[in-house]
Order: C-alpha cells, then structure tokens, then sequence
C-alpha cells in the first residue's frame, strides 16, 4: 500500500459528531505516519473474529468433500463459496461430545447451540451454568480497546419456552462471558445500528433523530466535506464507498421500519426488523461489517437460526419449515431438499464474506484480517447427533491461515481441539479450552 504524504494526521479513532450520533471512520492512509511505511507503522489491523450459527445441522453427503487436502473439489452444499477457495478451509470430523446428554430431541438442540463455542455441557436447572465462550475470551485480549468489546445477533425472537428443565440461555444465545453469564443477542438491525453509531449520552437526540427519519449521515454532513479536502483521492474514494454503504443500510432499516406488517398475528414486531427473512439476515451481515470495518468491534457472533425454528426459506426453493425438514426420516429426496436449504444459508454466507473481501484493510482486505467460523452444533437433524460436525472456517487470520484445504481429522476429535487452536490463530493463545485434548495444525 503506497503511504499518502502529508503534513496533515488523523486519528486511527477520528470520529465525526452530529446530532445524537458518533460516526466512526474506516482505516484511512491518512491516519498512517507520513513517511512510515504501513508494515513498520505500528497501526496494522488487528484481526477481527466472527462465529456464525445455523441450527439442525446439514446433509453431511451433501456437505463434506469428496478429497481432502488442497484444491478439494467444493460439495452441492459449498458451491456458491468455491469462489473463494483461497480463502477458505472445510474442518472435518469434529465432535462436541458434552452436547450429547440425556432427554429427548429438545434437549439435544438445546445443547447443540449451547456446546458450539463453548465445548462445555449444558446443566439442568433454572439457573442456567455453562462456560465461558471463545468469543468472549477473544474480547477480553481485542476487545477492550474498541467501544464495543463484542457483537451479539440472531435473527429470531428470543425462545421463552424451552422444555427438559434446561434453561432458554442455552437457545438464545451462542455467547458466555462466564459460566453464568449468558448475553443476549440482538434481532433488530436499528438497535445494532444506533448501537454501533448512536451517541449513548444522548437517547433524547437520537430518539428525536429517529422521530424526524433524519440521516445519520445528514448529521455530520459538514465536518465530511471538511475532511475530504485533507484526504488524498484514493482516500476519499475509500471513505465514499464506506459512506454509500452506511447511507444504503439507513434506507433499509428506514423502510423496514416503516412497512406495516400484514401479519396480523404479529401486530407489535419492532421497528426496523424486515419482513424478508433475506434482507434480515443481509442487514446484520453489513452491520458487522461496518463494525469491523471501523474497529467499533472486532468481534462477533450471529446466529442465523435458533434450535428448534420453524422458519420457512422460500429464495431457496423449498417450503417446508426447516426444523420440520431436518427431520428427513433418511428419505432421499426429504435429504436433497433440506440440502437445499443448507446451500442457500451458505450463499448468504457467501455475501458476507465477499462484502469482506471488498473493504481493502492494511495491505489486504478485511477477509484477509479476519477468522471466521461458520458451521452447527448438530450434524444430522434427524438422529440429534453431533458429530461429524458441519464446519468452515473463513479468511486469513492476519496473514496465519492458509486457505483452499479440506482438513480432515480422525473421527470424533474434539471440536473443543479447534476452538483453541483458533484462539492461537487470532492471537490469544490457551493450553486448553473446553473439553480440548490438544491443538490442531491448521
């Protein structure tokens, strides 16, 4: 990346204020020291940490690749991916152990979203007792210096009913900052978005902002015409993009929110949550982007479905509700469809990671600074197991992951092997964590 001279110097956390709003600024060259290059300036990017759940896990024949190794061939499930195999690895073989336990089915899904990133067991009781999360271990060492240690979303209500004496933390959420600790997640792009760019000392303003449907953008139009005139071209192109996209999600979140449902079975669904569970689950992907773009956070987790849902995917061709799908009785055809879903969750993923790749970040992009674990806490829907597990990881780690490999492990390696071996990865390593018996070369 060529250093933009100048005698003029912006702050890595150079913010623009306006009327109930704080706007955070993308990585710019002119916040590098004029005449230091970017690798010896002390400001490289650190590496952003993401972990996105679905629920009911996959049709595995479907799912895992045929060879392992470099230049796999990418399964019915991965194809819309193959794109970025470069930057891409398929984990094999992997097993959450704890999340098996006694009970029925409800019990198994509970315990499925509650073991994927903590590979601790699920214990019965009101008072709900698991362990800490590798999300949240990653926000004590990078998170602490940014304004949101961490990001929390789902896209369905929290569950309030959740049967087999085990708590609805366990559903609800995929973060523990302690083994008491559940933390809720966030289904509502405008309170993510007002999160992440709101002014907390001031809810009259932003309330009042919101009120009058004012742009945040609008806000601070001026100090941005300011500061174009001390940015040099390529870093005003880089801000532009940064602003089209901010000014593109307003207009989403605004129309979500003023579109009157006619689902009258829902007549208090909160404002900004789209009708289309698509443009949902896009919105809280450019969300994340932009917190990470701008290290407003640098880690997050998302859960794309809770256990147990019921929703119904209809751009992916198939009708069924997903949970009720997942239940394939072995039924060929039942199995191909339930593939079907699968497959389009991961073209949505595929949107994620290619905004990712889009945004340039130090001498790479944002994908390139980034580690992100993509899979369930289930394998097959049908028989409630958990293992061999459904998983992906995404991106370069800072440069410490290499990509384009289907790593397959012996049967039944602990899941809890990579989780730690991930954390070496992002730069907070661990002997152990969860049920781990060792790390994993990756």
């Amino acid at each position: 990346m060529a250093t933009f001279l100048t005698k003029k110097h912006l702050n890595r956390r150079a913010l623009l204020r306006g009327a109930g709003t704080v706007l955070a600024l993308p990585l710019l060259d002119a916040m590098l020291p004029a005449t230091v290059a970017f690798a010896q300036s002390g400001a490289a990017p650190k590496t952003r940490f993401g972990a996105i759940y679905f629920p009911h896990g996959a049709t595995m024949s479907r799912w895992t690749p045929a060879t392992e190794g470099k230049d796999f061939e990418f399964s019915e499930i991965l194809k819309p991916l193959e794109h970025l195999r470069g930057k891409l690895n398929v984990v094999s073989n992997l097993s959450h152990a704890l999340a098996y336990g006694p009970g029925g089915a409800t019990g198994n899904h509970n315990r499925s979203s509650a073991s994927y990133l903590s590979g601790a067991k699920a214990i019965y009781g009101a008072q709900p007792f698991l362990g800490i999360t590798v999300d949240q271990l990653a926000a004590q060492h990078l998170g602490q210096d940014t304004p949101l240690p961490s990001l929390e979303l789902m896209i369905e209500d929290a569950s309030v009913s959740c049967g087999e004496g085990l708590s609805c933390a366990y559903r609800n959420t995929l973060s523990w900052q302690s083994e008491i600790s559940p933390l809720p997640m966030q289904n509502n792009p405008q309170v993510v978005f007002e999160n992440l760019f709101g002014d907390g000392a001031d809810g009259a303003q932003r309330a009042a902002r919101r009120q009058q449907s004012l742009s945040l953008l609008d806000s601070v139009t001026d100090q941005i015409t300011t500061l174009d005139k001390q940015l040099s071209a390529a870093d005003r192109t880089r801000l532009d993009q940064y602003l089209t996209d901010i000014r593109e999600i307003e207009r989403r979140i605004q129309q979500a929110a003023a579109r009157i449902t006619d689902d009258i079975a829902v007549p208090n669904k909160p404002n900004g949550i789209p009708n289309d569970v698509e443009e949902h689950i896009k919105l809280m992907y450019d969300l994340q982007v932009l917190a990470w773009q701008t290290e407003i956070s640098r880690i997050s987790t998302f859960m794309m479905a809770c256990e147990l849902s019921g929703a119904v995917y209809p751009k992916s061709g198939v009708r069924d509700g997903f949970h009720t799908l997942s239940h394939h009785s072995n039924n060929e055809d039942n199995k191909a469809r339930f593939a079907l879903i699968n497959r389009y969750h991961a073209s949505l993923f595929s949107y994620f990671l290619d905004k990712l790749d889009a945004v340039p970040d130090g001498d790479g992009t944002l994908l390139d600074n980034s580690l992100v674990m993509y899979g369930s806490g289930m394998s097959d829907g049908n028989s409630h197991n958990h293992d061999p597990l459904p998983i992906l990881l995404a991106g370069g780690a800072g440069g410490t992951l290499e990509g384009n490999r289907h790593l397959k492990f012996p049967d039944k390696t602990p899941m809890s092997n990579l989780l730690v071996s991930l954390l070496d990865k992002i730069g907070v390593p661990q002997d152990s964590f969860g049920d781990s018996t060792g790390h994993l070369t990756i």
